[in-house]
Parts: structure tokens; C-alpha cells; sequence
């Protein structure tokens, strides 16, 4: 773990991420009998700023409930949590959600954890500037690294904050898994604070995800413009079209890239056709129901405390002790 003082407030923790082989995961991911590509790959510099603007799309309500219910319920939130000096933010981002935590609560330490050293180093120093008296822990690491941080990084104490619907695009098993290393980083006294989806018309789900002005659609086609530039695959984006639609049995928003016509693509040496009609699964979103979700907590090691919905019941936030 190597460490740097980049100001006086703000330490700088690297942990060396591992690297993935992104043409071996492209491969293989492709190459499966119902071919996907994982979300990751929605998100370059171009994909950051259409999910942006998709955020503040009529449609799209998770980001503006979630952020109403934060700035609603911040005191109440804090009361209920007994010494709590420092909020971890696993995927911390841009660390522009916890901007209303850290303005309403001043507390003594914040610690963003995230896999872009870029993305981490730039909002991480803005953060540095606008709470001088916050010391700020910035974390390089990927979400297995962060679940068991050093021992020179724990505190006791220590509340997760996971906003957004992040956690919908966990498949169950993989939810479980993640939701008790949530509790593992949060440590003997912590908190979680996490927000979920709820279920809804699916009209409602439907319009969403397919906005108006086709900035989800083109958020969704920019995975493949991301590896036409990467691995250079020869993605003909101007013949695959987004599809998200709502999937009642499994309760979650698909979304897929299908093919109007056959894609001759490469993949570094070797070459690969994907039929007309053939659909790469590129997100799930599941959406949850406030009881149903407290019960995955509690599966976790997770004692529910309380939840805030909005007066509408879009959206969810849990809090819940370690």
C-alpha cells in the first residue's frame, strides 16, 4: 500500500487495484451462449457525462428522490447513528452524493473508495478544498480490496454509505455476497446507509429507461463505442438498437443491445459473428420492496433500523447497524 499527503487534509492510499484483461473479459463475455457485456464498460468520459444528463431527464426520478430523501432526513439519519466520525463511501465516484451528508454532519473523517485513481484524485482534492476541516482518506481499490481495508485505515464507528440503485445491478447471489462484505467494512459499532429501487408500475420503470431523448439509449450503444475505440472491434453501432424493458418474474429492468443485422467483430487475433436478432445483455436493474430488502439485510448480519421513502414510494433509504 503505498501513501501520499496531498494536502492537509487529504492522504492518498493506494492499494494497486488488480488490472483485468479487458480482451479476455470482452471475449469471453461475448463468446457465452447468451452473450453479455458488464456495466462497466458504459462508463468512459462520454459515458460519465450521458448518464449525467440521463439523471436529470424527466423520467429518471432514483437520482432526485434519493437526493430529496438525504437532504429531508439528514438530521433524523444523524440522530439515530451513536458515534459515528467517519462515513466510508465504497464507488465513491465523483462524491457528489455525500456532499449533503458531510454538509449537514461535519464529520472528522471521510473515505472515498474507488477503482479510477483519475476519478478518485480529482473529486477527492475538490472535496479537500470545500471541507478543509474533514480529513479525507482517499482509497484506490477495487470493491473486494475495500471489504478488507488495512488495518492502518479502520476506524471504529464507521457508517457505509452506498447510495443510488447500485445495488439492484447485483444478481442475487452476488447481492448476498456484496451486502456482507458491506457489513465487514462497516466493522464492530458500524452503520450501513444504502439506497434501493422499489417496485412500481412498469410504465413508470419502462419510461425510465427509455427516455424521451434517447440519452439512456445512447448511454447503452456507447459500451460498444468504448470497445470499438479500446479493442477496436468493429462494433456497426448504427445497426444495433437498445432495448430495456421490465422483467415481472425476476422483478428487475433489463437492458440488452440487440443486432438489426449479423456483426462481424474482432476480438483481438480472432473473429467473432453475432446473428441478426442475437441481444447482449449489458445491465439488470432489480427493484425491490421495502420489507424484501430488510430481509436481505438481515440476511447479511444487518439489524435494520429505519427506512425513508418518498410520498410517492419511488425510492428507498435503510439504515442499518452492523
Amino acid at each position: 500500500m503505498n501513501q501520499q499527503q496531498l494536502g492537509p487534509n487529504l492522504t492518498f492510499f493506494d492499494l494497486h487495484p488488480p488490472t483485468t484483461d479487458m480482451l479476455a473479459e470482452v471475449s469471453q463475455s461475448l463468446q457465452s451462449p447468451t452473450p453479455t457485456l458488464h456495466p462497466k464498460f458504459f462508463y468512459d468520459e462520454t459515458g460519465s457525462t450521458l448518464f449525467d444528463r440521463i439523471t436529470r431527464t424527466p423520467e429518471y426520478y432514483p437520482t432526485r428522490t434519493e437526493a430529496t430523501l438525504l437532504r429531508s432526513y439528514a438530521d433524523e439519519i444523524h440522530s439515530r447513528l451513536d458515534n459515528t466520525h467517519t462515513i466510508a463511501e465504497p464507488g465513491a465516484g465523483s462524491c457528489e452524493k455525500v456532499r449533503v451528508l458531510l454538509d449537514a454532519w461535519q464529520p472528522e473523517h471521510y473515505m472515498p473508495l474507488e477503482i479510477s485513481r483519475e476519478c478518485l484524485l480529482g473529486a477527492s482534492r475538490r472535496l479537500a478544498d470545500d471541507f478543509p476541516r474533514i480529513q479525507i482518506s482517499a482509497v484506490c481499490a477495487d470493491y473486494c480490496q475495500a471489504m478488507a481495508m488495512p488495518e492502518g485505515l479502520q476506524q471504529p464507528g464507521r457508517l457505509v454509505f452506498f447510495p443510488g440503485s447500485t445495488i439492484g445491478n447485483f444478481e442475487p447471489a452476488q447481492r448476498a455476497t456484496f451486502l456482507r462484505g458491506l457489513r465487514e467494512l462497516a466493522g464492530p459499532g458500524g452503520s450501513l446507509l444504502i439506497g434501493a429501487d422499489l417496485q412500481k408500475p412498469p410504465e413508470q420503470l419502462h419510461a425510465a429507461y427509455n427516455d424521451a431523448q434517447g440519452l439512456t439509449a445512447a448511454f447503452n450503444l456507447n459500451a460498444l463505442h468504448h470497445l470499438n475505440r479500446e479493442l477496436e472491434c468493429g462494433f456497426d453501432t448504427d445497426t444495433m438498437r437498445h432495448l430495456a424493458f421490465y422483467n415481472s418474474t425476476q422483478s428487475r429492468i433489463e437492458m440488452h443491445l440487440e443486432c438489426m443485422q449479423d456483426q462481424h467483430i474482432r476480438l483481438g487475433d480472432n473473429s467473432l459473428t453475432l446473428a441478426a436478432g442475437t441481444r447482449i445483455h449489458t445491465e439488470n436493474s432489480y427493484k425491490f420492496t421495502v420489507e424484501g430488502f430488510s430481509a436481505e439485510l438481515v440476511a447479511a448480519g444487518f439489524t435494520p433500523s429505519a427506512c425513508w421513502t418518498d410520498s410517492d414510494s419511488l425510492f428507498s433509504l435503510h439504515l442499518a447497524c452492523a
